[in-house]
C-alpha cells in the first residue's frame, strides 16, 4: 500500500534537537508520523508512529533526507537554517527548537544573520554562541508545534493573487 501523501509528518534533525520528547508527546495525541533523522543511532521510543532514520555521515546529509521529503503538509524541526530555508521553500511548516517559525517573511533574514555571523567567525571575530535553552523555550516549542501541527493538517492555503485581472 503506497504512503498516504496526504497525511501531516514531522520530521525531526534529531543530532543535537533538544525537544524530541515533546515531539513524541504531540505526535502521540495526534497519531502523526515521526521520522528522527540522524547521523547516529539514537534512542527512539518504541512506537509505529516513530521512525529512526539513520543516514550517512558527511556534511547535510540529514539536512538533504529531509528536504527531499518535507512537503506543505508537514512540519520540520531545525535549528539548522539552510535545512529550514529548503523546507519553507517546498512549503512544509518550520519551527526552530525555541518555537520560533521560521515562514517566507522570516527566513530571510535568519540566513543573512546566519551568514554575516559565518563571516565574522572567519575574520577571527569572535562571537556569542547562542544562549542556553531554557524552560520559556521549551514551553514556546510545545505551544508552536501544536499550532503548526493543527494548520498542516488542515492542508496547505491556497496561494492568492494580487495581481490584477487582465481584461
Amino acid at each position: 500500500m503506497p504512503p498516504d501523501v496526504t497525511a501531516t509528518r514531522i520530521f525531526v534533525d534529531a543530532d543535537a534537537c533538544p525537544v524530541k520528547d515533546e515531539v513524541y508527546r504531540v505526535a502521540t495525541r495526534y497519531g502523526i508520523q515521526v521520522f528522527v533523522v540522524s547521523n547516529s543511532m539514537m534512542n527512539v521510543p518504541a512506537s509505529p508512529l516513530f521512525e529512526r532514520v539513520v543516514v550517512q555521515s558527511g556534511p547535510d546529509v540529514a539536512d538533504d533526507w529531509i528536504a527531499e521529503r518535507a512537503g506543505a503538509r508537514d512540519v520540520v524541526v531545525t535549528s539548522d537554517v539552510p535545512l529550514a530555508a529548503r523546507c519553507v521553500k517546498a512549503n512544509a511548516a518550520v519551527l526552530a527548537p525555541t518555537g520560533r517559525l521560521f515562514d517566507e517573511t522570516a527566513i530571510g533574514m535568519a540566513l543573512a544573520t546566519r551568514n554575516l555571523m559565518d563571516d565574522l567567525r572567519s575574520a577571527g571575530q569572535v562571537t556569542d554562541g547562542p544562549r542556553p535553552f531554557s524552560a520559556k523555550d521549551r514551553s514556546a516549542f510545545l505551544s508552536a508545534l501544536d499550532v503548526a501541527v493543527n494548520r498542516a493538517r488542515r492542508g496547505p492555503r491556497p496561494s492568492v493573487s494580487l495581481a490584477a485581472p487582465r481584461h
